[in-house]
């Protein structure tokens, strides 16, 4: 799994949780604010507080790319010092860190739960960015989900991820034919 896509992820269901908590609304695939309620996550109040303000507001897929930019490493920077995973040191060698371990905690088996009860949402997402498998076909199918503006989001995360794929393809192909040239091929 590569950070890009896990921060889309999670960019993603930032919107979902804010649309939960009534905290945005969506025109079409525009971010509309509502009131902002203090939570008990920083990183969504952050995510709250960084919303645009103003018409015409910001769309769902503008969203993934300014908010998602490095929030992988946000999440995990957070989990770490709320004591919530550590990191392991490797044998033999004493100062590098290693595996990262996830804390038994109260909200750790509430997460599992909700992964092995199969939520759609979380399903979805799991499979988008490859945690979960896809289906027979190799597809990822929408799951079913009575909400039009989690469909909203969820068709923008895997817009996104599957613009962030053909970037990563371009880029692959651009520096094989920089080496074809310096190589003389």
């Amino acid at each position: 799994m590569e950070q890009g896509d896990l921060s889309l992820a999670l960019a993603g269901a930032e919107v979902i949780d804010l649309l939960a908590a009534e905290a945005v609304a969506l025109d079409d695939d525009r971010i509309v604010p509502g009131y902002r309620p203090t939570t008990t996550d920083t990183l969504l109040d952050q995510a709250a507080a960084s919303l645009v303000r103003e018409t015409p507001y910001e769309s769902v897929g503008d969203w993934l790319w300014r908010r998602g930019r490095g929030l992988s490493a946000a999440y995990l920077a957070a989990l770490e010092a709320d004591g919530l995973l550590s990191r392991q040191p490797r044998r033999g060698v004493p100062l590098r860190a290693g595996h990262i371990v996830l804390a038994d905690s109260p909200d750790r088996r509430t997460a599992a739960h909700r992964w092995a009860s199969d939520e759609p949402v979380l399903a979805f997402l799991g499979t988008v960015v490859g945690i979960r498998g896809t289906d027979a076909e190799g597809s990822v199918n929408s799951p079913s989900v009575d909400d039009d503006g989690v469909d909203t989001v969820l068709a923008a995360v895997h817009d996104a991820l599957l613009q962030l794929e053909a970037l990563r393809q371009r880029r692959a192909i651009e520096q094989a034919a920089f080496d074809n040239i310096w190589r003389g091929d």
